[in-house]
């Protein structure tokens, strides 16, 4: 044998090369293991975020100032207006992560400066969306910091040269609409569903504006003497005829879960609902009034034998059906990765990962820790208790999604993540990354390549294995106590946890033989983790260490056989 850790590795690894074909037993050959809800509110009328203008007014407005786009903002819009990319939806993700930005300087401003923040309603930070099916309008409220006039000149009229270009350039390549999110011109993909739009603002430090555009190259700024918001930002979007799928509350419902189900503000949806209702004191008496005129004569009489103490059969109450609207809150799933391991309960890791998973069963075990440094980002990662369906059947196959979902300052980015942050063998494990120092325009090009990602990648693989290990070495201490060895220093653990590993390694042994042929940077790591049967313990799984303790003097060659039966083996 050579040097122990190498050599074990290197042993590993040629008998895992000889149990993934079948990916059965290996015998050994052994010489000796939200808003308040308006209960008033009836048909279709929905809270006041819209404006009145219409078609033929569109950029018009009475007194407004006339601006010319910058040429660059004009070069993007015109590649957004008209792209060909399917993923339009996109531009909520874009609007939901402007708005809580804005709502994020707001609360900053407000740790020193109290007034910033207001009072009552307007201290209420959220996100409101609402639909006007009419009029084919999406509206977007925040009650953020707001913009004052010369912010709606700076912010969407002209971009940072670098990032227009960047943006323009990766476009250029044939890159996705999805890279909007970069430099902040995320706004713009409003035109992907748009053929006009209305932003209406107000600052703290300035006039409430109303910014108007159809892009066509111009842009136009008004005051607002509409309804006052108070606070914050209002965008009207008036969808295109190819766009109305976006006026379903369904849909919107989709987006948000899919993209902005854990922003840490709340994000509510103007419903409309059925619900039953009491019929009206006055709609009863008017019926009873019509039921008594059609009584016969002989029913006012009560038959003598009638028991005087027998109690009338209380009538049902009547209901009748009745639209109503109200406020419902789509983003109620919390993000525990952002909270410290030892403040989040096992029920809610539990509750979590179904959540994330769709799996009716809890999980085998979970990892939640930070990675800092010069990449920072939280992670949560499970390991279900069964082997997901059909994980070893499609192991080859590229582009799997959904084994890991990658998030950047809590907006969903892709679950297309590859073997660009977990190795193939470990795609069985469920979680979400988020990482506060990634860009927002993360492709798949750039996930390819980049050492922040690498890094990422190589924690993530380090703190599953420490899992593992924690479950073998868990296994071998309980082993050792039944057999009287037990380490006076460190007891052994007992119940559940001496079962963890090979509850483990039945669901994912084949996995692990199928790593150590691939991931020989944890080679050696995991040549300790690897479990065989042998000729001597045949109803138990042995270590390579255990084997090799036991080995006679002299002893060079471990013989095998891999296949799906089990066998006896000669000795030496």
């Amino acid at each position: 044998m050579a040097s122990r850790g190498t050599g074990l590795a290197l042993l590993a690894l040629l008998l895992a090369v000889a149990a993934v074909p079948t990916a059965r037993a290996v015998v050994f050959a052994d010489a000796t293991d939200a808003p308040q809800v308006e209960e008033g509110v009836v048909g279709g009328s929905r809270p006041g975020l819209g404006t009145e203008t219409d078609s033929a007014t569109r950029g018009k407005r009475e007194g407004a100032e006339q601006f010319v786009f910058q040429a660059e903002v004009n070069r993007l819009m015109d590649i957004i207006i008209n792209s060909l990319y399917s993923n339009k939806d996109i531009f909520l993700r874009e609007l939901i992560s402007n708005a809580s930005d804005a709502l994020d300087k707001i609360r900053f401003l407000a740790l020193t400066d109290k007034g910033q923040l207001g009072e009552g309603e307007a201290a209420k930070l959220d996100i409101q969306l609402s639909l006007d099916p009419s009029k084919k309008v999406l509206s977007i409220r925040d009650k953020g910091v707001g913009m004052t006039k010369e912010d709606l000149i700076k912010n969407l009229g002209t971009i940072a040269k670098s990032g227009t270009s960047g943006f323009l350039e990766q476009m250029q390549k044939g890159g996705d609409v999805n890279l909007i999110g970069q430099f902040g011109v995320g706004f713009y993909s409003v035109y992907l569903v748009a053929d006009w739009v209305e932003v209406i603002t107000k600052h703290n430090d300035d006039k409430q504006y109303v910014w108007q555009s159809t892009a066509d190259g111009h842009f136009s700024i008004a005051e607002d003497d509409g309804e006052d918001i108070g606070r914050g930002t209002v965008i009207n979007i008036h969808l295109k005829p190819e766009a109305q799928e976006y006026s379903e509350e369904s849909k919107l419902k989709d987006l948000v879960h899919k993209y902005s189900e854990f922003i840490h503000f709340p994000i509510y949806l103007w419903t409309e609902k059925e619900v039953d209702v009491p019929v009206e004191e006055e709609d009863q008496k008017e019926e009873a009034d019509q039921g008594e005129a059609k009584k016969d004569a002989d029913d006012e009489e009560v038959a003598d034998d009638e028991s005087e103490d027998e109690e009338p059969e209380e009538t049902p109450k009547k209901t009748r059906k009745e639209k109503r609207h109200e406020w419902e809150l789509l983003n109620d799933s919390q993000a525990i990765w952002l909270r410290q391991p030892k403040d989040v309960s096992d029920e809610e890791y539990k509750k979590f990962y179904k959540t994330i998973s769709q799996d009716y069963a809890d999980p085998m075990g979970w990892v939640h820790f930070k990675g800092e440094g010069d990449v920072e980002f939280k992670a949560t990662l499970f390991m279900p208790s069964t082997t997901p369906h059909e994980y070893y059947e499609k192991y080859y196959e590229k582009g799997a999604k959904g084994a890991l979902k990658l998030y950047v300052r809590r907006v969903f980015i892709t679950d297309d993540t590859g073997e660009e942050l977990l190795p193939r063998w470990l795609g069985f494990l469920r979680g979400i990354v988020d990482s506060d120092t990634l860009p927002l325009n993360v492709s798949r090009e750039m996930m390819q390549t980049s050492a922040a990602l690498k890094t990422i990648k190589k924690k993530l693989v380090r703190k599953v294995l420490d899992l593992i290990k924690k479950w073998s070495d868990d296994e071998l201490k309980c082993r050792k106590a039944e057999a009287g060895e037990e380490d006076e220093d460190e007891p052994a653990p007992t119940g559940e946890a001496c079962e963890m590993y090979g509850k483990f390694w039945e669901q994912y042994g084949r996995a692990m033989k199928l790593g150590i042929v691939e991931d020989a940077t944890n080679r050696n790591r995991m040549a300790k983790l690897l479990r065989f049967h042998t000729s001597k313990s045949l109803d138990k799984l042995t270590s390579l260490d255990e084997y090799v303790s036991r080995m006679k003097e002299g002893q060079k060659q471990i013989y095998y056989l891999a296949g799906g039966w089990m066998s006896y083996c000669c000795c030496f």
